[in-house]
């Protein structure tokens, strides 16, 4: 059955999100507010049925698809490709210590969002390219809905690939789901963002080093 909707599910709260830390592909695990999160978004995903589960195989990705699961008796599969953006030596580290500790490349990433390569890390188009075949893998194993667990450099990358003119958010919202549907020949938006499940919940969004000017605003 060819996929018509895909649901992006960004994982849960952990404690280097409430801290503001950079968490890259670090195994940080959701605390108990991510936690209960994901627990409000599994219950409201049963009555959605989905087809498939797909996940970012990183601590908090793994919580996350497992809560899923275990509530609504989905399939799942995890897939490596589909994890957050290596942040190298600046995982761990808030944005002011980045600016101040490697201000020479914290203005290379400004000025080359798409190219710069973090030391040790990786370039926001190494990211697209690995999830982008992540995502074609998927969809070709059919199925009307699917959903994917993953992170904020890697939704948005995709976005910007699959439904070029759609403008995604510079970050997305712990516990958020963004969903996308195909009419036949093209992907578009049906929602961005969303957390009206989480009924009220706290939900926080991380800083992303590609699109923000030395102020705290990729898990």
């Amino acid at each position: 059955m060819p996929v018509k909707r895909v649901m992006f599910i960004r994982p849960g709260e952990t404690e280097w999100n409430k801290n503001g830390r950079w968490q890259g592909q670090v195994a940080v695990p959701l605390n108990a507010h991510g936690q209960t999160q994901v627990e409000r978004l599994a219950q409201f995903l049963v009555p959605i049925n989905l087809d498939a589960l797909y996940s970012s195989d990183l601590r908090r990705a793994k919580d996350t698809a497992e809560t899923i699961k275990q509530k609504t008796g989905v399939r799942l599969t995890y897939d490596q490709r589909l994890r957050e953006r290596s942040m190298g030596e600046w995982q761990g580290l808030t944005q002011n210590e980045v600016v101040e500790w490697y201000p020479q490349e914290y203005e290379r990433v400004l000025n080359d969002p798409e190219n710069y390569q973090i030391p040790g890390g990786e370039a926001r188009r190494q990211v697209a390219d690995r999830v982008r075949a992540a995502f074609d893998d998927i969809v070709a194993r059919g199925g009307e809905t699917i959903g994917i667990v993953s992170h904020t450099t890697a939704i948005r990358s995709l976005l910007n690939d699959l439904v070029p003119a759609s403008n995604p958010p510079s970050t997305f919202k712990n516990m958020s789901v963004t969903t996308i549907m195909h009419d036949g020949e093209n992907w578009k938006i049906a929602q961005f963002d969303d957390v009206t499940h989480l009924e009220g919940m706290e939900t926080r969004m991380m800083p992303d080093p590609d699109h923000l000017e030395h102020e705290v605003n990729e898990s």
